[in-house]
């Protein structure tokens, strides 16, 4: 990871005014960043939560004992700077070449945390297979399905054709 931030150290020095307020180093959020794909941390504020009391998350991104942590917004905000430089693509792309390259990584197994799939397909997208959507379509249709018996059998989604009715609760027969 060293030898990546070295070799993208002079793309960050273009991002980044010379004047002004200054933000939070490149190579720090791109390392917090990389504990939170590494920890599946949810969320930035989980993340700087993490920051705040996690001394080895401390020293791995580069933060001494007594440095404040960032504001979840500053983080956002910069998080967004780098993604629009396409720096972080280029880190993470680099990093796995490197894992790759010296065979850390397995293609027998893949495992994925559910909270970080971007999921297309919501409640209101399921419509009946035997019935034309409504018309009032947009993003957000007026579906009223309450008392209506929905299974994967007699509802698809719109917007995901793969996806499937779930039911989560105790007792409740998954659709």
């Amino acid at each position: 990871m060293d030898e990546v931030l070295a070799e993208l150290s002079p793309r960050f020095t273009k991002m980044y005014a010379k004047r002004g307020r200054p933000s939070i180093a490149p190579e720090r959020l791109l390392r917090a960043l990389l504990l939170q794909v590494l920890y599946t941390i949810r969320s930035e504020r989980q993340l700087m939560e993490q920051l705040d009391y996690n001394m080895l998350y401390r020293w791995f991104v580069g933060l001494n004992m007594d440095d404040p942590i960032w504001k979840v917004t500053v983080f956002t905000k910069n998080r967004e700077r780098l993604l629009k430089g396409d720096i972080a693509q280029a880190f993470f792309e680099k990093v796995l070449n490197q894992a790759r390259a010296q065979s850390l990584l397995s293609e027998e197994h893949f495992t994925v945390d559910g909270t970080l799939i971007e999921a297309w397909a919501g409640q209101k997208s399921f419509q009946r297979k035997d019935k034309p959507p409504p018309q009032d379509g947009g993003s957000n249709p007026t579906v009223n399905f309450h008392g209506e018996r929905r299974s994967n059998q007699t509802h698809q989604s719109t917007t995901d054709p793969q996806a499937m009715l779930y039911r989560k609760s105790v007792g409740a027969n998954p659709s």
